[in-house]
């Protein structure tokens, strides 16, 4: 029954996580057809992206009161409820930018408690010895989800609609409540979870091969704002000079590129395991100048083409830097680890959107692109120069 739960739980958590990425895709779509500004569509992933680090803040206050199961399954309940509200709302009135932004940091800030949640009930469902596999499982079902959700959503809305995929991430959300529903949880212990938050933050910042990656991380996640926020979309337009399919084809590439990726990593598994520093090293340079090519390509094959290899790149990289975080974190602390790894992703991509949706509008979209460029040449620069504490 407890392996059974954790089933419920990642199947629960991973049909809401695909719900959270398609209905920002869909908003992005809206938002960009009613008001054609670069500016507001920024403000949607900074707003919930802020709502969720918000609230990732003060989940050890809500933890400490409520049973895990009932935190999870009643902020998915409530989630459920909003979206619904809002997918009527767009169906009877003109859509208001007030009223979207202020649904979205609800739905957001409900979300926020779902990561600490979950990550404590983890071991909870699964043996001891099985602790390190399920977190493991859990943040590369998360981290698939995150990069093909947005290619999914954007291949979605251009064959349909915002307002359609809407309503079909309602229903993934009723999906996810249900099965969150039948989680068994057993002895139920209250658990310091700011404690264990606070200890996340400092493991990463006193182990050298940690703070190594999450500067990493840090830096691009503010760089790869313009590959999965709705600076791709004005890029289509404004540079591409193409129709909405266009946006489409290009998420879908990106998609083709990390299941390549993926699978290149499962075929090569023990060469890969052997040279893992040596492939971060790489991959982070190489994502650096297919970005910068990208930003300065207006032919649209090319920039498919680009893409794809994007896609691959990105995918090994990911792959690396999460194994790289498995092998040298203590198993015990993977979950504080990976909640605050969480937080700091979510404030970092959050304020990465704004200032790029303010670029894109005071410079242009190429800029942007070419910013990305430097900042992942930095990142890589940052990993050459401290390479040797992957040794230690």
């Amino acid at each position: 029954m407890r392996f059974r739960s954790f089933r419920f739980l990642w199947v629960g958590q991973a049909f809401a996580n695909m719900g959270d990425v398609l209905y920002i895709v869909a908003l992005i779509a809206v938002l960009y057809q009613a008001t054609g500004s670069a500016l507001y569509l920024s403000l949607l992933p900074f707003t919930i992206t802020i709502a969720r680090f918000v609230s990732g803040m003060c989940a050890p206050l809500v933890l400490n009161r409520v049973s895990l199961k009932g935190l999870l399954v009643g902020s998915q309940c409530l989630k459920t409820v909003l979206l619904g509200w809002l997918g009527l709302y767009l169906w009877s009135f003109t859509p208001s930018v007030l009223f979207i932004l202020m649904i979205a940091f609800l739905i957001a800030f409900l979300d926020g408690w779902a990561a600490p949640a979950r990550n404590a009930m983890i071991p909870q469902l699964v043996s001891e010895n099985e602790l390190a596999k399920a977190n493991s499982f859990v943040a590369v079902v998360d981290q698939s989800i995150q990069f093909g959700g947005w290619a999914i959503g954007g291949i979605m809305v251009a064959a349909t609609s915002g307002f359609i995929v809407i309503w079909i991430t309602f229903l993934m959300y009723v999906i996810s409540t249900l099965m969150m529903g039948f989680i068994v949880v057993k002895g139920y212990q209250d658990r310091q979870t700011k404690i264990q938050m606070m200890s996340g933050w400092k493991i990463i910042w006193k182990h050298p091969v940690l703070r190594v990656v999450h500067i990493m991380i840090v830096i691009e996640a503010i760089a790869n704002v313009v590959w999965i926020a709705a600076i791709l979309y004005i890029f289509v337009e404004e540079v591409l000079m193409k129709s909405e399919a266009w946006w489409g084809y290009l998420n879908a590439s990106f998609f083709i590129g990390l299941i390549a990726g993926g699978m290149a990593v499962s075929r090569y598994t023990r060469w890969f395991e052997r040279y893992m520093k040596e492939t971060l090293l790489m991959t982070c340079f190489s994502i650096s100048i297919l970005t910068f090519i990208f930003g300065i390509t207006s032919v649209p094959v090319v920039a498919f083409l680009l893409t794809v290899l994007s896609g691959v790149v990105e995918q090994i990289k990911s792959i690396a830097m999460v194994t790289m975080i498995q092998k040298k974190c203590p198993n015990d602390s993977l979950p504080e680890v990976f909640s605050a790894q969480s937080a700091l992703i979510s404030i970092t991509f959050g304020l990465g959107s704004l200032l790029y949706g303010f670029l894109a509008e005071l410079v242009n979209v190429s800029f942007v692109f070419g910013l990305s460029g430097v900042l992942l040449l930095g990142s890589a620069l940052y990993l050459r120069k401290n390479i040797h504490v992957f040794n230690e």
